[in-house]
């Protein structure tokens, strides 16, 4: 977890990040490891309290709003790397990594972790929408929720509270990231003929990339309504018109991705079709991302995804 924050902290910057296995008191008194995992920034630990103690415990950051966390958030990060002079220092204004925080879970990414069954069951969810277009019922989840010794629906609603994916008024799957089993802008159709919805133009994106397989992405621009296609052939991007970006946007409010961003994630024909969305949407904060910039996210969110382990 901590190494994914620092990554979505540095946004693409370049530094170098090194890993250290500490395996006793005697190497954490000499890293100065206050609990792992601790984060040095040029040797310096940001978030060491007063009178802490070197240690090989697990450590526990409690950030400003009162929660407590197992790795500092990627805002904390970003200060921390800012305050330091380094790479995570940014100009004013937004930035791609606060736009796009609700979309990778604050730099937590959207790969459920193994325990309590709720990999087994995300992937499960995400397989069917694979292989169908459409999201799975909740029984036919239940083998891969007892190997973990839980109910299927008790196991949706972990992944829901952890913005693994949504549920509707019923319990029933609404969204998997990046699927959606209600009709969005954004079609994706795989090379085996399946068809869906993503929820938002960088869920579109990484679709192919998360399941190694060739697709058409169709969206209209929401400003003109012209097509925008982005066709995936052995792992190459052809994006028509070539002119096409996306918006990555977000609102100031809280909650999970479908109801901050993903509206605000859309493909457009141009830049200046972009530029006039954003203005007529000042509730959006929001940044126009190249062709390059935009596969680059949808690949680094959703490409792991599925991978076994």
């Amino acid at each position: 977890m901590a190494h994914e924050r620092v990554r979505a902290a540095l946004a693409g910057r370049t530094a170098r990040v090194e890993a250290v296995e500490v395996r006793d008191a005697a190497e954490a008194a000499r890293w100065g490891m206050a609990g792992s995992p601790t984060v040095l920034i040029d040797g310096t630990d940001p978030f060491a309290q007063a009178g802490t103690v070197p240690s090989v415990s697990c450590r526990i950051y409690r950030h400003a709003d009162g929660t407590v966390d197992g790795a500092p958030r990627v805002d904390e990060l970003r200060q921390a790397l800012g305050a330091a002079g380094g790479p995570g220092a940014v100009e004013e204004g937004c930035c791609e990594s606060d736009l796009l925080d609700p979309t990778g879970r604050a730099g937590r990414g959207r790969r459920a972790p193994a325990e309590r069954g709720l990999r087994a069951v995300h992937q499960a969810v995400l397989r069917s929408f694979t292989a169908t277009g459409q999201a799975p019922q909740t029984a036919t989840l239940t083998p891969f929720a007892a190997s973990a010794g839980r109910p299927a629906h008790e196991v949706l609603a972990e992944l829901a509270r952890e913005d693994f994916l949504t549920l509707d008024a019923n319990g029933q799957i609404r969204a998997a990231y990046p699927f959606s089993a209600v009709p969005t802008a954004h079609r994706v159709t795989l090379e085996s003929g399946v068809s869906m919805w993503s929820m938002c133009a960088i869920d579109a994106l990484g679709i192919p990339e998360m399941l190694g397989t060739d697709a058409v992405i169709a969206s209209p621009d929401p400003v003109t309504g012209e097509p925008v296609t982005v066709s995936s052939e052995n792992g190459h991007m052809v994006w028509e018109p070539d002119s096409a970006v996306v918006v990555a946007g977000r609102r100031s409010c809280s909650g999970p991705a479908a109801a901050v961003c993903c509206d605000a994630l859309n493909f457009f024909t141009s830049a200046d079709s972009a530029r006039s969305w954003l203005e007529q949407h000042p509730d959006v904060q929001g940044k126009t991302l190249s062709q390059q910039q935009a596969a680059k996210i949808g690949r680094q969110i959703f490409g792991p995804l599925l991978a076994a382990g």
